[in-house]
């Protein structure tokens, strides 16, 4: 399959949200410790360019949850592949994800984290894509509200391929 892929976000301007992001949340936190919870594999890049510009004492933790296998639609089910390592009570978390899409996924991630008695639970999202959704989640803290577009790069794949573009792009269909 010969995809055409169309940039929607360079990586200048990823960089650029990123660190208002990484200001704002220092802001907000200031004076406390902070646990960023990435969200593998898609949030990675992400989360890591993001932990770069936040001016606080940050513990990073990776949890993998799953829903779509190799499809471009979300399949509903939603199932915890890889989970802490340690326990979250009285902590400070910030759920760092790539996309928030039908909300399906995080909503379920976020009512299993609340469950575990941390300090405070926001979400931080590189994007977000409202026509999607189909379950109610507040997000925090968001880069860029997108179209109802299939999108790859900076993490994002599908099946597997394109998480190492340096900028957004919507896969084109082939005429």
């Amino acid at each position: 399959m010969a995809d055409r892929i169309r940039q929607m976000f360079s990586e200048d301007e990823i960089v650029k949200k990123i660190a208002e992001l990484g200001a704002k949340i220092t802001k907000e936190y200031e004076g406390r410790e902070l646990t960023m919870i990435c969200i593998l594999k898609g949030a990675a890049p992400f989360a890591c360019e993001l932990a770069k510009r936040i001016d606080l004492p940050v513990e990073m933790e990776y949890m993998r949850c799953s829903s779509y296998g190799n499809e471009t639609e979300s399949s509903g089910v939603v199932k915890i592949d890889l989970d802490l390592d340690r326990p979250i009570r009285g902590k400070n978390i910030l759920v760092v994800e790539d996309i928030i899409d039908t909300g399906r996924t995080m909503s379920y991630l976020l009512s299993v984290l609340k469950e575990r008695g941390p300090e405070s639970v926001k979400l931080c999202a590189l994007l977000d894509k409202p026509d999607r959704r189909v379950t109610d989640v507040d997000i925090d803290y968001t880069g860029f509200i997108i179209p109802d577009e299939f999108i790859v790069g900076y993490g994002l794949d599908y099946a597997q391929k394109y998480r190492n573009l340096p900028y957004i792009g919507v896969v084109e269909p082939e005429e």
